[in-house]
């Protein structure tokens, strides 16, 4: 485990306004809650409260990673119109406690989906 810094900075901050999350039209995910994730020189990642998401579009997958930062990530798939986007979604259940605050949350790749800010 490795613990953010000068380095390696990370900062969650509540995203001001409302992040949609969507695949060809239809909405997987829409909240005024969701967190920025700004981590060292990375684009900044929105997470998304699970409460928020449509989980009757998502699957989980068997695939897992780590990162040293923020612990274990587990994977989810989107199924929408008849295609399913593998590993589209990444959530930290359990994180590290430098960056607890994703717990529950699930951020998505930005070339799987369309993430919007709205005002």
């Amino acid at each position: 485990m490795k613990i953010p810094g000068p380095d390696h900075p990370i900062t969650i901050e509540p995203t001001p306004g409302r992040i949609r999350v969507s695949v060809d039209g239809v909405v997987v995910a829409e909240t005024e809650h969701a967190l920025t994730l700004r981590e060292s020189t990375y684009p900044a990642v929105q997470y998304i409260p699970r409460a928020d998401a449509d989980h009757s579009l998502l699957s989980a997958t068997d695939h897992k990673t780590y990162c040293p930062y923020k612990g274990d990530a587990s994977y989810l798939s989107i199924s929408v119109g008849g295609r399913t986007i593998e590993n589209a979604i990444w959530s930290y259940e359990q994180p590290h406690d430098a960056v607890k605050q994703i717990a529950g949350h699930l951020a998505f790749y930005s070339n799987k989906v369309t993430i919007e800010e709205l005002s």
